[in-house]
């Protein structure tokens, strides 16, 4: 396991060693320099201008991830759907995004990370109109596959892009404010599936999924690339003249960590990103990255798409009043969310996940002991647990390319979001079968169980608040 706060000892000798007799290559010379001019540009209206246009593309991944649950009340009653089969259409998409997550990750290093947000973004925007236009469960099934695939490629490549536009000093803050546009893209589904859903029809969800994304998809497009990419790739002109409209934006200037160092080029070696991460250097963070994702969105995603139905065939609400009390989770988990973008920065990563998994746990296993019977209960006690696990996922997209280099860095953002779609996937299928054989208090239990996992995972974090990315992963 490597230290919190340094790199180990063997790298530290290594880097001073060639530091001190090994003169810097032309590839050192001009990357560094570049990375020093990024870390010195304050965040500006230039870096808010690409949060705005990505993030309104990561508000309609959140809202098409989450339409399903609000149409599946209607659903069920429509065509007759069973238990199970609720299951597998909310499991299909999950599939389709542990795909997207894995592909777009992989030709975001290879194309860039731009064109690759772009593609799943255009993706998940068509098969929104086939999801509008499917007449039964068969086709509708086959859309949220499909959609699932642009769903799942978005959201690390977006992850990714943005942190790489970052400077060490109030990254957390700068990338949560970002993040939070996610849990709004929950909420406002959440609150127009309540609204709209029962006046208008189910189909309307997909439709406001479907046309903005093809226009945000345009957009991005004219983002300029990730000059943290540019430089990795050797195309420092073009990396060049990204920064020097970063540097216009603002006359002001901060100064870079002492620590900044060049990244390394990506040589054909250094392509082999999948088997660094299992590297000795990288393998323990690897493996506790993907502890944390499983973990965290086995119960945050579970809980989402789960609710409505709850409510409405467990606990008898009207369609209207289900809807409604499923909506209020994305509110907890925007109020909390905010309250961790404030303070991520002064009290870290690490010490954020862990205390939002114990707390979450002893909440949802309070629920299964004592309120399970009670819709208020899980009202209340099941939507403050589900915003506090629910912010721990907004910070993994922010740890977790923070942990890796920019040659692998969308590669291995890719692959640790993967373990969130499948937790995903196989999460709502064992709460359909739970509360058909067990009731809900077994739901809530394993839930509870689930966070106590990720809350031992989260306590061996590395910490890597205010610490350039080229210092955190050489």
């Amino acid at each position: 396991m490597q230290d919190s706060n340094a790199l180990p000892s063997q790298t530290r000798r290594d880097a001073a060693a060639r530091d001190d007799t090994v003169p810097a290559s032309p590839f050192d010379v001009q990357a560094a320099a570049l990375i020093r001019r990024i870390e010195s540009v304050p965040f500006s209206r230039w870096h808010t201008k690409a949060r705005i246009i990505v993030g309104s593309a990561t508000f309609f991944d959140a809202f098409d991830a989450l339409s399903i649950a609000f149409v599946l009340p209607v659903l069920i009653g429509l065509w007759h759907i069973e238990p199970l089969q609720i299951g597998l259409l909310i499991g299909a998409s999950y599939i389709g995004q542990f795909i997207g997550a894995l592909l777009f990750g992989w030709i975001a290093e290879r194309t860039g990370r731009i064109r690759s947000a772009a593609a799943a973004i255009g993706i998940m925007s068509v098969m929104s109109l086939g999801c509008a236009l499917a007449g039964n469960f068969p086709l509708l099934f086959a859309c949220r596959f499909i959609q699932g695939i642009g769903v799942g490629g978005e959201m690390p490549v977006a992850a990714t892009y943005i942190s790489e536009l970052s400077n060490a000093h109030g990254r957390g803050k700068y990338f949560l404010l970002y993040e939070l546009i996610f849990p709004v893209g929950l909420m406002a589904a959440g609150q127009l599936g309540a609204w709209l859903v029962p006046a208008v029809g189910w189909q309307i969800m997909f439709w406001i999924g479907a046309i903005p994304g093809l226009v945000i998809a345009l957009l991005v497009m004219r983002l300029p690339e990730s000059p943290r990419w540019l430089i990795s790739k050797g195309r420092f002109a073009e990396a060049e003249a990204v920064v020097v409209q970063m540097e216009a934006s603002t006359p002001r200037r901060i100064a870079p960590s002492a620590r900044t160092t060049a990244p390394r080029p990506q040589t054909s070696a250094s392509r082999a990103g999948w088997r660094e991460l299992l590297a000795p250097f990288y393998r323990s963070r690897t493996l506790i990255v993907w502890v944390l994702w499983a973990s965290a969105f086995f119960v945050a995603n579970s809980l989402n798409n789960w609710l409505p139905t709850l409510y409405r065939t467990v606990y008898h609400l009207p369609l209207q009043q289900a809807l409604r009390a499923a909506s209020m989770t994305n509110v907890a988990q925007v109020a909390l969310l905010l309250v961790c973008a404030y303070s991520i920065d002064r009290i870290g990563r690490r010490n954020w996940a862990v205390t939002a998994f114990c707390i979450g746990g002893v909440l949802l296993a309070g629920l299964a002991a004592f309120g399970a019977h009670s819709v208020w209960g899980v009202l209340i006690v099941g939507t403050t647990a589900y915003g506090l696990i629910g912010s721990i996922a907004a910070v993994l997209y922010l740890y977790t390319p923070e942990v890796y280099p920019t040659r692998m860095r969308a590669t291995s953002t890719g692959l640790a979001t993967s373990w969130l779609r499948l937790a995903s996937a196989v999460g709502p299928s064992l709460v359909g079968l739970l509360v058909h054989t067990r009731g809900t208090g077994a739901v809530f239990m394993m839930f509870a169980a689930v966070s106590a996992v990720g809350a031992l995972a989260a306590t061996r974090m590395i910490e890597t608040r205010e610490r350039s990315l080229e210092e955190i992963a050489p």
